[in-house]
């Protein structure tokens, strides 16, 4: 998520988001890292298998 803690994204885009804008980013920035966390996981198996 980039931004200010104004809830600015990016600059030329709103100052100020919804609050339902707001939650949908958080809501996409989890799934984003849940992915990652599941990606380190199966790559730390690799590993441990191949040793």
């Amino acid at each position: 998520m980039n931004g200010c803690e104004c809830g600015g994204i990016r600059s030329g885009v709103r100052s100020f988001l919804t609050k339902e804008e707001k939650l949908e980013i958080l809501k996409n920035y989890k799934e984003e890292l849940e992915k990652e966390v599941q990606g380190v996981s199966e790559r730390i198996k690799q590993l441990e298998k191949n040793n």
